[in-house]
């Protein structure tokens, strides 16, 4: 009997194993592709993901295959510096190519103890009160006790599971490629500039050894949306639209993206649970996709491994269809009120100008700056205090940094009072007492995923609040 199958290899199903194996949880992940994918469909981490890979002490290996850059012009294009004093200690975006953020959290996820089996394609399952049975494409039968698809937009897990996918079909269609053009560099960045005043959703740069990541509007919606446009089809376009092919030849890879937005009703059905792209699609206006899917998994990963290790509270797992659904429901709004930012048409064109206006407010900034980096989430965890469900950044401790008290992925009740105990869950919470002068509330309970359970000083109730995330005391 495996604990999880995770059904889809991209970031964010690595993410999830690799969480997982942190608690010990036995997982398979089984990717369809025998290897991995040279499409560069994302080129970036914004904050919260970045804080992410630094409470797990991944980050030194990103940084090592990226290049930072300043935050700000990432809400539909209009350009305006971030506002300063932006909580996190990490106030950039992290430029990377999604197959090596995919190829280091496979590795992450590998050397954890995962198991990744590649040219392995989900059929069918079925589940009953024990388990989960996976039916692969060459008629192996699996058996798990639980499994998650992070299989993407057009999810079989979610078709097999019957659950809705309401929203809208793509309206738009853009087509994109890696390719070499002819064309010099300096003519090329003066026709993109030209272009790009009016169209937002045309680009080409330079992704190295001499190729071009090249992004051009279609003509429209292709009734086969699985086939690769060909590169006649994208010479077309880029006369149509920039008034000169600039010579593009040997592509490396050519695909098709829409903008339909659509989010799955539920996210879990029994022991059956979806995440990333699998539970919700959307314009990649924003570069929020894939830092979603990797959030969705940081969320689910240690409630899944508490249902797993039988200590979980009632209610724990469902947490995460309650907590996530909502996000991506904001961010599939906003992507959706970027969209209409882009269009040409005077209508949009005028609120365009109207929120650039607005945007010179620095708390409008601020608020459109957190909303498309996640760090200004906040869960609904009842009433209390104004940290309470918000993530908290990396503060200076006495000794250290947060950050580096949250590698193994655990609970963790951070101290400066040293009057408080945790006994009886110190199998599942870490007591650190220290008196760090940035954090200036006595005391927090951070949940593994980073966010804040509990603020105070009193001990009964602490007490109060940590069966509600880390079940009873041993």
């Amino acid at each position: 009997m495996i604990d999880v199958i995770v059904a889809g290899g991209g970031p964010t199903g690595m993410m999830l194993a690799a969480e997982l194996r942190l608690h010990g949880v036995h997982v398979l992940v089984l990717e369809k592709d025998a290897a991995p994918t040279g499409h560069v469909r994302s080129l970036g981490l914004h904050v919260r993901s970045i804080e992410v890979l630094e409470q797990r002490g991944l980050l030194e290996r990103f940084l090592a295959h990226s290049r930072k850059y300043p935050l700000g012009g990432y809400f539909a294009g209009i350009p305006r510096p971030a506002p300063e004093g932006l909580d996190t200690t990490h106030p950039y975006v992290l430029g990377i190519p999604q197959p090596t953020t995919e190829r280091l959290l496979g590795a992450r996820a590998a050397e954890l103890g995962a198991e990744i089996r590649r040219g392995c394609e989900l059929a069918g399952l079925e589940q009953d009160d024990q388990a989960v049975t996976a039916r692969l494409a060459d008629g192996t039968r699996l058996r798990a006790r639980y499994l998650v698809g992070c299989d993407g937009g057009r999810s079989t897990v979610r078709h097999l599971l019957g659950v809705g996918f309401p929203g809208e079909p793509a309206h738009t269609e853009w087509l994109l490629g890696e390719m070499a053009v002819d064309t010099p560099p300096e003519t090329l960045a003066a026709v993109v500039a030209r272009v790009r005043e009016t169209q937002k959703g045309f680009g080409a740069g330079p992704t190295g050894e001499g190729l071009y990541r090249v992004v051009v509007p279609a003509e429209g919606v292709a009734e086969d949306r699985t086939a690769p446009p060909t590169l006649e089809e994208f010479r077309h376009r880029l006369r149509v639209v920039a008034g000169t092919d600039f010579g593009v030849h040997s592509p490396r890879w050519l695909s098709r993206f829409g903008d339909a937005t659509r989010l799955a009703e539920r996210y879990r059905v029994g022991r059956v649970l979806l995440a990333g792209d699998a539970a919700h699609v959307h314009p990649p206006l924003g570069g929020q996709g894939l830092n979603l899917g990797i959030q969705d998994a940081v969320n689910l990963g240690w409630k899944l491994a508490a249902e797993v290790s039988g200590w979980a509270p009632e209610g724990l797992l469902d947490s995460y269809h309650a907590e996530r659904h909502p996000v991506a429901e904001d961010v599939l709004d906003n992507t959706r009120a970027q969209s209409e930012l882009l269009s040409t048409a005077p209508g949009p064109q005028a609120v365009r100008r109207l929120l650039a206006e607005l945007m010179e407010f620095e708390e409008v900034n601020r608020y459109l700056v957190e909303k498309v980096t996640a760090i200004g989430v906040r869960y609904d965890l009842g009433d209390g205090h104004a940290l309470l469900g918000r993530r908290l950044k990396d503060v200076a401790l006495g000794r250290g940094r947060l950050y580096e008290l949250m590698h193994g992925g655990r609970g963790l009740l951070l101290d400066r009072t040293g009057r408080l105990s945790a006994a009886g869950w110190a199998d599942r919470v870490d007591h650190v007492v220290d008196a760090g002068e940035d954090l200036d509330v006595p005391a927090v309970l951070l949940r593994p995923d980073g966010h804040v359970a509990w603020v105070g000083e009193d001990q009964q109730d602490l007490l109060g609040r940590l069966p509600r995330w880390f079940g009873a005391p041993a």
